[in-house]
């Protein structure tokens, strides 16, 4: 108790704790971000030898990676490893940040470079979870906001990967927000319900819509549920907020992505990383944002 009344009563100690505390997390996320889609691709493929095993005779060798001894590692449990020499990472190689520096960037056995993305994405949650403790200070929001910037940062990364959002992340999340509603942490149940609704139906709508008219399909059903959870978080008014705010995102990165890239032009863009990120804003700056356009638009 008397750490939880230091931090209450002290607001730099609270964003440093803050900070280190989502270095590690941030750790724990390149995990996942690495091993959760090889896991589903593991599963999903199972599942298809289990119940097409005769179609599958003739591809026999060709999936001999799929069984059971080639079983992805755990994402909680398994050691962290070089991808090049299988080398197992020591633990004070595997302090965020500074495990890079301190080895300068290079795997201690084998001397093959590390990937930058592993110490930009350690820092960059860190950089997300303090703003949200400093925007919200010590409160349930806080708390609450800082799990869905977490889940925030492991679904846009994931989606930008693989081009596909899991269910197991998208769906808890909605849940959550409907959960942490009682309590009214951002809004009231009701706002929550109809905001899920809203963001789903949204999403769905332009989608059928769009494949109308063109005969392609213009973003995933993962999508509808990121906004659904956002939705769920957030409320109803916010829902058009954060489409929004992920449109000019979208807008914005994803040109600068295609003017940077070679060959990406027919290249899908994941929406996911758009929507996690007018989700966090719209989280902080919501009620801001709407405040500001009924006041422009003099509505209010």
């Amino acid at each position: 108790m008397d750490l939880l009344n230091l931090l209450e009563s002290s607001t730099a100690l609270l964003m440093g704790a803050t900070f280190v505390f989502s270095l590690l997390i941030g750790s724990f996320l390149n995990v996942v971000i690495f091993r959760f889609p090889k896991f589903m691709e593991y599963e999903w493929t199972q599942d298809s030898i289990t119940h097409l095993s005769d179609e599958f005779k003739e591809l026999k060798e060709p999936l001999d990676k799929y069984t059971p001894k080639n079983k992805p590692p755990s994402i909680v449990w398994a050691r962290s490893h070089c991808q090049h020499c299988q080398h197992q990472i020591k633990a004070w190689e595997n302090i965020p940040v500074f495990g890079f520096i301190f080895l300068g960037g290079k795997c201690s056995n084998c001397k093959n470079k590390i990937s930058h993305r592993y110490w930009l994405i350690e820092l960059f949650t860190a950089i997300l979870g303090t703003t949200v403790v400093y925007h919200f200070g010590w409160s349930l929001q806080s708390l609450i906001g800082i799990i869905l910037t977490y889940f925030l940062v492991a679904i846009a990364l994931i989606d930008f990967d693989t081009m596909i959002i899991p269910d197991q992340f998208s769906l808890p999340l909605m849940w959550l927000g409907l959960f942490v509603s009682l309590w009214a942490v951002f809004i009231e149940p009701s706002s929550a319900i109809k905001g899920a609704l809203l963001g789903y139906l949204l999403l769905w709508s332009v989608f059928h819509l769009f494949k109308v008219v063109t005969g392609k399909e213009g973003m995933g059903y993962g999508d509808f549920k990121l906004l659904a959870a956002g939705g769920a978080f957030l409320g109803m008014k916010a829902v058009m907020v954060i489409v929004i705010m992920s449109a000019f995102a979208g807008a914005v990165i994803g040109s600068l992505y295609l003017f940077m890239s070679k060959n990406s032009k027919d290249k899908p863009i994941p929406f996911g990383p758009y929507l996690a990120a007018g989700i966090w804003l719209t989280m902080l700056y919501g009620n801001e944002i709407i405040d500001w356009y009924l006041r422009y638009s003099g509505l209010k």
